[in-house]
């Protein structure tokens, strides 16, 4: 499939030559799904914890003889039923993550970046290069195009110009070609691939 090529000041710059294989597939729901939840579950840092009953500062002495109190038999405060006492089977740190196939990864990413060509939220663009770092100037590019929400994915390397103009600039996310991922591009309203990337993923997903 062909798409328009842009430059940062809405000109045109030619067509480009978009491979079936990773910007044609019909966009799967369940695919896009088990690698968005791959993504957030190692995300999760896992340090929530709680005190157990052995843990919490209290004595471990018997609060009062077994029998003959007329009341229930008790060990000791630090039991889960007490206030302050310790928590049955809380939470403990560990790891979230779950393993998930290579080969799926990678289907996932071609779906995602499918799923945006089918929209017609894919914009090709010839560079993203800027001669100084300014966040105005980049602002004022960008209100032009009409890029609210956008992650611009660059080649290999980010322009470090373009980079730093755009980081103070909210809804947009700049990322070199190996940091693509399904859940980055999918939170974001447009996605702009430089000619560098698509280059990049397309030898990286065939």
């Amino acid at each position: 499939m062909k798409t328009q090529v842009i430059t940062l000041d809405a000109g045109e710059a030619g067509e480009i030559e978009l491979d079936d294989a990773v910007f044609g597939l019909e966009p799967r729901a369940d695919i896009l799904h088990r690698v968005v939840r791959w993504q957030l579950a190692r995300r999760q840092q896992g340090t929530h914890k709680t005190k157990g009953r052995s843990e919490v500062s209290y004595s471990t002495k018997k609060i009062y003889r077994q029998k003959g109190t007329g009341g229930a038999r008790h060990g000791a405060r630090a039991a889960p039923i007490f206030r302050k006492g310790g928590t049955y089977k809380g939470p403990v740190p560990r790891s979230h993550a779950h393993d998930l196939n290579k080969k799926v990864r990678a289907l996932g990413l071609r779906h995602a970046l499918s799923a945006k060509a089918g929209a017609g939220e894919l914009i090709v663009l010839d560079a993203a290069t800027l001669s100084e770092p300014k966040t105005r100037a980049l602002a004022a590019k960008l209100k032009e195009l009409g890029w609210k929400r956008a992650l611009v994915i660059d080649g290999a390397e980010v322009d470090a110009n373009f980079a730093r103009a755009a980081q103070n600039i909210d809804g947009i996310d700049v990322l070199p070609s190996q940091g693509a991922n399904v859940y980055d591009i999918l939170r974001r309203d447009t996605l702009v691939l430089t000619k560098a990337a698509v280059e990049a993923l397309e030898a990286r997903l065939k």
